[in-house]
Order: C-alpha cells, then structure tokens, then sequence
C-alpha cells in the first residue's frame, strides 16, 4: 500500500504558474508509473500526465502539452507537476496516483491506477 500526499495548489492568476508535489509512503515507488490526474466541479477525472518510473518516458494530455511538466525523484519519493501558462480551465482538483502494475506503461485511464492522493485545489482566475 501506497500513502500519497500531494501539495502545491493554490489560487493563480492567468498565465501564472504552480508547482505540485505528491509525496509517497509505504511500498516501493520506484518501480512504478505515476501520473496527475485532475477533477473539475461536475465532471469526470481526466489524465493530465503520467512518467515512467525511471523518469525516461511521459506522456501528456492534449489540453497540458507545452505547459505542463511532469517529473519524479524517486531518491525522494516524490513525483511533481510544474504547470506554466495556467488557465481558468485549469481549475480543478488536482491528484496524484500510482499504477496497479510495475512497469512502464504509461497509463491514462483511472482504473489503472490505486493509492490516490487526497487532492489539491488549483484555482485559475481570468
């Protein structure tokens, strides 16, 4: 079992910038694929972006891509998301996650994933 404890987020003007940390306790980090994900008031939680566990691959979704940074020190179980550029249509609830399986599988559906964090709030004004 996996505890995630994420923090960073915060109230930010347009174009501003954040960056989120998610500490992680319990089994071993470093094996496995972590990634943000995101929820807005009434809707789904989407991917935003997930890193191998070595930290040589990531992936993005469309909306974050050139804004948004994932990355991860393993030596300090923690994975980040530096978010640049910010938009009011950022706004949202953000999380961190480990993936079910080791690997390097950069997943980005929530059912692959388990030991979510309790979230941290993002807020973009305009």
């Amino acid at each position: 079992q996996v505890q995630l404890v994420e923090s960073g987020g915060g109230l930010v003007q347009a174009g501003g910038s954040l960056r989120l940390s998610c500490a992680a306790s319990g089994r071993t980090f470093s094996s496995y694929t972590m990634s943000w994900f995101r929820q807005a008031p009434g809707k789904e939680r989407e991917f935003v972006a997930a890193i191998t566990w070595n930290g040589g691959n990531t992936y993005y979704a469309d909306s974050v891509k050139g804004r948004f940074t994932i990355s991860r020190d393993n030596a300090k179980s923690t994975v980040y998301l530096q978010m640049n550029s910010l938009k009011p249509e950022d706004t949202a609830i953000y999380y961190c996650a480990v993936a079910k399986y080791a690997g390097s599988i950069l997943y980005t559906r929530t059912s692959n994933y388990e030991n979510w964090g309790q979230g941290t709030q993002v807020t973009v004004s305009s």
